[in-house]
């Protein structure tokens, strides 16, 4: 396994038992990253998650770096791929 990449916050808006949320955790293990999980069990968590982006959605990625936000696992999985993914 990769070591863990020290970047900036990438904060993960999830839901425990969400398999689109699993899907971005996985993507973003095997790309050895470490993310600010936020669960929106938690009802201050998902009000905060609503102002943030509109809507009680998840997976939810914020990229603080790099000012990106995001809904839906296969553009957050291509985003971190293309982002912190091997060069060619």
């Amino acid at each position: 396994m990769n070591e863990p990449i020290h970047h900036g916050p990438l904060i993960l808006y999830i839901k425990v038992g969400c398999g689109y949320c699993a899907k971005v955790l996985q993507a973003g293990q095997e790309l050895g990253l470490v993310f600010d999980l936020k669960t929106v069990a938690n009802p201050a968590v998902a009000e905060e998650l609503i102002a943030r982006g509109g809507k009680r959605q998840m997976p939810y990625l914020v990229d603080v770096d790099a000012g990106v936000e995001m809904y839906e696992s296969d553009a957050i999985v291509e985003y971190l791929h293309q982002k912190f993914g091997p060069k060619e």
